[in-house]
């Protein structure tokens, strides 16, 4: 009869980043799930991040190879839409990684950017 004892669990019984997420991406995935104590909602969030990341990334490849304007039919200088991804998937990582507050010093009281004041 064997003791009751602790349970070895299997080696891939760790967290799994999705399978869409970059190699390096899920690592980083990986590590932040298993280094801090996460709710569903917060795992939730931070897959957001990494995939606004790698969006990004995938954004700036495209502008390295094809440059940051094309022509359009009249032959006017045009951004490229790419820019606009990265700009905005930039801004969704940002903003994820503040909601997820991941900092290693306590909250501050004020978690949000502070109000703009309006000039008169």
């Amino acid at each position: 009869m064997k003791k009751p004892g602790p349970k070895r669990l299997a080696r891939d019984a760790g967290p799994h980043a999705p399978a869409h997420l970059e190699a390096a991406t899920a690592a980083w995935w990986v590590s932040v799930v298993t280094t801090w104590e996460l709710d569903e909602h917060h795992v939730r969030l931070l897959t957001l991040a990494a995939e606004a990341f790698d969006r990004a990334v995938q954004a700036r490849k495209i502008l390295d190879r094809k440059g940051l304007t094309f022509r359009d039919r009249f032959g006017q200088p045009k951004p490229r839409p790419e820019l606009t991804v990265e700009r905005d998937s930039r801004i969704a990582f940002a903003r994820l990684l503040r909601e997820l507050d991941l900092d290693v010093d306590p909250p501050s009281q004020e978690r949000r950017a502070p109000d703009l004041r309006r000039v008169r």
